[in-house]
């Protein structure tokens, strides 16, 4: 048994820690569908790939640890974890979900889960007098990202969570923009995470996959069954590629942060930015309370340029920054979530929310951050009409 107490170890040593059969340091690709059985009811903890397989484990256990959860649960997207997760409510069940969220998660509610007559209400749960008049008998459930996507908006998860089970209601939250190593969700009193680990977790912009952490036993057992019996899990290979990318999660996040904090403060006194969204920066709302909760802004950025410069020049002009949909690998993308992340949420919605039509959304890599502003700026000045 390693002893570390910090969670730069832990992305290294925690989990299943190499593997006990060979002495090997990386936990090997089990890629089999199946496990021989020496009897009948005689297995070896294995039977089946999609109920368990080893390399998989390793990564579940990995993510549970660092999030301090009681169990994880590797998805083969992160839409098929949210999938997994929206499977836990019935007919006539509401959650509450955050007034800017990921687009294919409200696409799922929207499309998907409304025909089984499971509702939900947009609400600013960054706003808890909202947040508390929105609870009616009917809601079981509040998801919340924050920062949320796009306009990281920060959401009191303590707060929040605590109003929840006032309630007996559930709070869930996305904590794809952190990641543990910045911000852990169950210790604000979630009762579930969900990552969309293709992004951060496994940082190269190389696999898609999904993972969940649960707090209490009781959800754990009811997430394992919907995992098993839905089949939507990752595979080995893709496990080990998840829990190679996490082993560089400290380091890369410490860069990713460092090089957005510099974007954001240059962007911020930028003649041609009208609004900026960064809660890193002091003057952000919701600056606080993410301090409260988070090591601290993170890697994201979203802004709008004035209206004399052409946002589509702007994307054109971009050198080294790619255009490109998600997020969070090592090299920085910039999207324009109106036509591509949050393109399925209906347009007065995006309105109401403030995903404008000028909104750019940038997810800072780990370049150089001088060679970043530079390309930034340059675009920028391309642009003015």
């Amino acid at each position: 048994m390693k002893n570390y107490k910090h969670i730069e170890s832990a992305l290294i040593h925690g989990g299943v820690d190499g593997d006990p059969l060979t002495g090997a340091v990386n936990i090997p690709i089990y890629q089999t569908s199946t496990y021989e059985q020496k009897g009948l009811g005689e297995t070896s903890g294995w039977e089946y790939s999609r109920t368990g397989n080893p390399t998989r484990a390793a990564l579940e256990a990995l993510i549970a640890e660092l999030e301090k959860g009681t169990a994880g649960f590797a998805f083969a997207s992160g839409m098929a974890a949210i999938t997994a997760i929206l499977s836990l409510f019935k007919t006539s069940d509401k959650l509450l979900i955050s007034s800017n969220v990921y687009g294919g998660t409200f696409r799922v509610l929207d499309k998907v889960f409304n025909n089984f007559g499971i509702k939900y209400q947009i609400v600013d749960t960054s706003d808890l007098k909202a947040v508390e008049e929105a609870f009616t008998k009917d809601v079981k459930a509040v998801y919340i990202e924050s920062p949320a996507n796009p306009l990281l908006t920060i959401t009191d998860i303590s707060a929040v969570s605590k109003l929840a089970k006032q309630h007996n209601a559930l709070t869930i939250v996305d904590n794809t923009f952190m990641t543990p190593y910045l911000q852990r969700p169950l210790e604000h009193g979630a009762d579930i995470v969900i990552h969309s680990a293709t992004k951060y977790l496994a940082g190269h912009s190389d696999l898609v996959a999904g993972l969940v952490v649960v707090k209490e036993d009781v959800l754990a057992e009811k997430i394992g069954f919907l995992q098993n019996s839905t089949g939507g899990v990752l595979g080995p290979f893709d496990s080990f590629l998840l829990i190679r990318g996490i082993k560089t999660l400290g380091v890369r996040m410490d860069r990713h942060v460092q090089n957005a904090q510099q974007i954001a403060s240059a962007l911020a006194v930028h003649k041609a930015v009208k609004t900026l969204y960064y809660p890193g920066l002091s003057s952000a709302q919701g600056y606080a309370v993410n301090q409260k909760q988070a090591k601290n802004g993170g890697a994201m950025i979203s802004f709008e340029l004035k209206e004399n410069y052409d946002i589509k020049k702007f994307f054109r002009s971009l050198k080294l920054i790619t255009l490109a949909e998600s997020l969070g690998g090592v090299e920085s993308l910039v999207c324009h979530p109106a036509t591509m992340t949050h393109a399925s949420i209906p347009y007065e919605i995006r309105q109401k929310v403030g995903i404008t039509d000028g909104l750019i959304r940038l997810s800072v890599g780990i370049e150089n951050q001088d060679d970043l502003i530079t390309d930034l700026f340059q675009a920028i000045q391309e642009s003015e009409k």
